[in-house]
């Protein structure tokens, strides 16, 4: 991990820390933009800059989605069979534009995500690895402080955070009156006892939005302890949408997780939550898949995704041997060395 993080400390200074050298790192842009190349030559129509402003169901039971080009301002109707709405912090806005009875009760509780990041190429050169440390008591579970290498426009730099701030916005360009467009008459008793039930969590919020940047520095010294204040910036990154669902015992939960509500005849889909990213994608689809097309799903396509993957029905926990194999190959795929481990679980 380099000098960075040891520099500074003393010689009684106590300090634990767990090595995985499986991790890596994933250019999701690019990754984004090679299954958009693949998509495209596969025959589908892929449209940027255009956005969905309303949805709703035919006679027919198809659904009309209707599509802005935000270059143009021209609008368009398409009619499909079948709708994902898989559109981050603007799913909820659309899920309620379907009317589905599934979609009562359901709010958001918008966070946005903020860091402090670094590009002086003298302090970046000295760290090269993800550092996890703990989450403070009573902090939510995706407040875990880390120190990242990353390179972001080509140019290598370091992250430190997440700092959480309070916003109104769903989206990051978003309008700060999008939360208040999701309130509804079925959502406003889960939302009211989210409120009341998670008083610890809005007093890390309250202290959070609080923090000055002298005060996130010194947090940062946990990790680095030569940060000098010259060298950061906080930025925004984004903002998360918890799920608000309603309870029949409490009157409304927060989810910190992802959930995936779907129309009873499974012709629509959505994906809510704070992290629809890189580590729930996988697991998301396959759940979604066995939810909306589930006739499919045992007659065609079970075992392509069993030669897709190899752990597709299994559980891992139970087959250490599997784990061996499957570690094996992402290893040699990603060119990662493996471990003792991974060749003692897989002979």
């Amino acid at each position: 991990m380099g000098t960075l993080m040891m520099a500074g400390r003393g010689a009684g200074d106590k300090l634990a820390a767990t090595y995985c050298n499986l991790g890596t790192d994933v250019n999701f842009g690019e990754l984004s933009r090679a299954m958009m190349r693949y998509l495209v030559a596969q025959g589908c129509d892929v449209q940027f800059e255009h956005e969905i402003v309303d949805l709703r169901r035919l006679p027919d039971k198809r659904w009309c989605v209707v599509v802005k080009d935000l270059t143009t301002g021209q609008r368009r109707k398409i009619s499909a069979r079948f709708v994902f709405i898989g559109a981050g912090g603007g799913a909820l806005h659309l899920l309620q534009k379907s009317g589905i009875p599934e979609s009562k009760g359901f709010g958001g509780f918008p966070v946005s995500g903020q860091w402090l990041v670094c590009d002086n190429p003298e302090v970046v050169r000295q760290h090269h690895a993800k550092v996890y440390g703990k989450a403070p008591l009573g902090a939510p579970p995706m407040s875990v402080p880390h120190l990242d290498k990353r390179v972001i426009g080509g140019k290598e730099a370091l992250l430190f955070g997440p700092f959480a701030g309070f916003t109104t916005k769903f989206l990051k360009k978003g309008s700060y009156s999008d939360l208040f467009k999701t309130i509804r008459g079925s959502n406003v008793r889960p939302m009211l006892k989210v409120g009341f039930h998670n008083l610890g969590l809005e007093r890390y919020l309250i202290q959070q939005v609080k923090l000055s940047l002298n005060d996130r520095i010194t947090q940062l010294r946990r990790f680095y302890p030569e940060a000098k204040k010259e060298d950061w910036r906080l930025e925004v990154a984004g903002n998360r949408v918890q799920v608000i669902r309603k309870d029949p015992i409490k009157g409304g939960t927060l989810q910190f997780g992802t959930q995936i509500v779907k129309a009873a005849d499974g012709s629509l889909s959505a994906l809510l939550g704070a992290s629809p990213g890189a580590s729930t994608s996988v697991s998301v689809m396959l759940e979604l898949l066995a939810q909306c097309f589930p006739d499919l799903m045992r007659s065609q396509w079970q075992s392509k995704l069993q030669a897709l993957i190899p752990s597709y029905g299994h559980r891992l926990a139970a087959d250490p041997a599997l784990v061996g194999e499957i570690r094996a190959w992402t290893s040699a795929s990603l060119q990662l060395s493996a471990t003792t481990e991974q060749q003692r679980v897989a002979g």
